[in-house]
Parts: C-alpha cells; sequence; structure tokens
C-alpha cells in the first residue's frame, strides 16, 4: 500500500538514504484528507509505518513485523501542503528487536507528525523464506 507503484489506490510513496537516514519527499492530495484540506490521521501513521519498514529492509536488510507504533500528531498536515518530507532513523537495536524514530515535515520544515517504531527482526533465513534476499539502491544512470 504504501510504495507498491501498481496499486491505484496506493501512497506510491519512494524512498532514497541519506546517511544513516532513510527519507521520502510525497505530494498530498485530497484523496487522504479526513477533514477540509487535513490529512487523515491513519494515512499519516501508514506512511510513518511504510518508511519504518524500509529502514528495517534497507539499513539492517532483512524483513520484520511491527510489534508497536507510538503516532504523536504535533501539527495539522494540509493536503494543499505542496510537499511533505519524511525521515526514519534507528535509535535502537537490542538483538532482534529495533526502535526506529520517524518524523512528518511539512513544506515549511515544520514537525507535524511523530512516530517510535518497534520491529521485531527475522533473522536471516527466515527472511529469505519469506522471499528477502536484499535490499539493493538504485543507481542513477548518466
Amino acid at each position: 500500500f504504501g510504495c507498491a507503484p501498481g496499486n491505484p489506490i496506493g501512497l506510491h510513496m519512494e524512498f532514497f538514504e541519506d546517511g544513516e537516514y532513510i527519507i521520502s519527499k510525497w505530494h498530498p492530495n485530497q484523496n487522504h484528507q479526513s477533514w477540509i484540506n487535513t490529512m487523515h490521521g491513519g494515512v499519516l501513521s501508514a506512511m510513518i509505518d511504510e518508511i519504518c519498514g524500509w529502514v528495517v529492509t534497507r539499513k539492517l536488510q532483512t524483513t520484520g513485523y511491527t510489534t508497536s507504533l507510538n503516532v504523536k500528531y504535533r501539527k495539522q498536515v494540509m493536503t494543499t501542503d505542496p510537499e511533505l518530507t519524511l525521515t526514519a532513523h534507528v535509535t535502537r537495536q537490542i538483538r532482534n528487536i529495533v526502535v526506529i524514530h520517524a518524523q512528518i515535515l511539512n513544506s515549511a520544515g515544520e514537525l507535524c507528525v511523530e512516530g517510535d517504531s518497534t520491529y521485531f527482526l527475522m533473522p536471516a533465513d527466515k527472511a529469505r523464506e519469506m522471499g528477502f534476499s536484499h535490499c539493493d539502491v538504485e543507481q542513477k544512470q548518466e
């Protein structure tokens, strides 16, 4: 739902790396509103969960399951905002449990939503059984 380009009702999020962070730039629209010109909180929460999942697959090179997601809504997110910036990074890892912090900033750079997600990480053999081998970064074509 979060990043699948073939899902006609998906969010079509795209991701890139910047040091220890995974980042996404996203353009809201009226399809994701709850109240007039206001983003639906559940959609924002799904976006937090999605970018945290990308931290797991790209930075930790495995798969996992969200075991908890704590989202704090700090400021209204408008569907009319031209671009949101999402960032996420690992804050703590103990064996196969990892905590990831994510934020959503509006186009003015203001913190609107933040969340902490706890993931249970799959061992490499289980991740392979689920179809995961590795997560590469696309190279820019010159």
